[in-house]
């Protein structure tokens, strides 16, 4: 049995989103939420996100420094993680995401885009390379 997730890119001043296939196989870039100022507001959104998309997992971005410590960002992303779970009703996982803005940004400067509209995209493209990592990190690619 697979589940639909949706990948979480957790930013100052904007939260990106990617939502798995019905198979729990590809990551998609969805939507860029933009920060309201209150993390209740910004957590409604997410959960209405979880409803329409009917996602059973939520997978969050972890900021792990590059030798794979925790730093204040990582702990920063792990209490809204948890802060998230409470208010979503699903599971929220947490996925090494480093790296995963320099890998969004240089697939979108690949594809032509200018730099205002990268500046547009890059938060949901990470999230969905953070999403596809965690769909091959747990296998799902590989289910008949």
């Amino acid at each position: 049995m697979s589940a639909r997730a949706l990948g979480i890119d957790l930013g100052e001043r904007r939260i990106g989103v990617a939502v798995s296939d019905g198979e729990g196989r590809v990551a998609t870039p969805l939507t860029v939420i933009e920060r309201s100022g209150s993390r209740g507001r910004d957590h409604q959104q997410i959960a209405e996100l979880v409803s329409e998309y009917e996602a059973e997992v939520v997978v969050v971005g972890l900021p792990l420094s590059l030798d794979g410590s925790s730093g204040p960002a990582a702990r920063g992303a792990g209490n809204e993680a948890q802060e998230l779970e409470a208010a979503l009703g699903v599971p929220v996982l947490t996925h090494d995401e480093r790296l995963t803005t320099v890998i969004a940004e240089r697939a979108l400067a690949e594809s032509g885009l200018s730099g205002r509209a990268r500046r547009q995209r890059v938060d949901m493209v990470a999230a969905s390379v953070i999403l596809q990592g965690w769909l091959d990190a747990t296998g799902r690619e590989s289910r008949p």
